[in-house]
């Protein structure tokens, strides 16, 4: 297990010929009359091509807000995101957004097959590419037989699902995740996490997590950022050495698991001790 820490975590971006996405002291200020409000102070990582990476820190630390600045939706106050050498200044092509709340990403007079082809047509991608990727992408999250339903005929998990599978058909890159099974029962979590992990495989893909589930990171990841401070910096990366191949519960059954759990979870919860103290002081 690998742990960087204090300056020496610039050191954990691992500058590679294989690097597909690379935060290059990103900063993040939002704007008010009373002038500037810093959320994101020099954050710099890579992510390495194929690889599944989780963000995690203490709850309100800015993990949402950097998400969307490496996904584009939002320009960084000082530095720059690039995706495949690339600087990043809109949402690109490579990537798609799976977002935490599925009841509003997906559009209930649709059907879920049109739910899934919607960023096809809008690329004007041929009609019978469209209905191909489609049928692919809903047969890869086991709902081919639920084409012609509606959003609101389908359970949350199922929801989900359409989510996902209109994530693959677009066939990103880099599939880019902001609290995925929050708004699910524990149950289809562990799901919907093993679907991902398959589907991760199976379509050779770039994850980028983001996630305040500890368990939820150490059992996806292959390499875990820890944000912590105000504004938020990268206070460590750590490997996840639990092999590509995960089960709910022989891999959390391992001390490996345990260890990188509590490690995880001390170094969030110094982070919110830290910026409790800054508040009161």
């Amino acid at each position: 297990m690998t742990s960087i820490k204090g300056d020496a975590v610039a050191g954990a971006t691992r500058p590679s010929l294989d690097t597909v996405m690379a935060a290059d002291h990103v900063a993040f200020s939002y704007s008010s009359a009373a002038g500037a409000h810093p959320v994101l102070g020099d954050i710099s990582f890579t992510i390495a091509r194929g690889e599944f990476v989780s963000l995690v820190g203490p709850s309100g630390i800015g993990k949402t807000t950097l998400l969307r600045v490496l996904s584009g939706l939002m320009q960084p106050t000082a530095g720059e995101v690039r995706l495949d050498g690339e600087r990043v200044t809109e949402p690109p092509r490579q990537l798609a957004l799976v977002l935490q709340d599925y009841s509003r990403s997906l559009l209930p007079w649709m059907s879920i097959e049109r739910n899934v082809a919607l960023p096809l047509r809008s690329a004007k991608v041929a009609r019978t590419e469209v209905r191909s990727r489609t049928a692919a992408a809903l047969d890869a999250v086991g709902l081919a037989g639920d084409s012609e339903k509606y959003p609101w005929q389908l359970s949350g998990g199922m929801q989900q699902r359409v989510a996902i599978a209109r994530a693959l058909a677009y066939q990103p890159e880099v599939l880019v995740m902001d609290e995925p099974f929050a708004s699910v029962d524990a149950q289809t979590r562990f799901d919907l996490e093993d679907l991902v992990l398959r589907l991760r495989r199976e379509f050779g893909m770039t994850v980028l997590l983001v996630t305040h589930d500890i368990d939820e990171a150490v059992y996806l990841s292959d390499r875990i950022v820890v944000l912590a401070g105000k504004p938020a910096q990268v206070a460590d990366c750590l490997d996840v050495p639990l092999g590509p191949i995960r089960d709910q519960i022989a891999t959390k059954a391992l001390p490996e698991y345990a260890a990188l759990r509590g490690r995880v979870l001390s170094e969030i919860r110094a982070a919110s001790a830290a910026r409790t103290d800054k508040k009161v002081g």
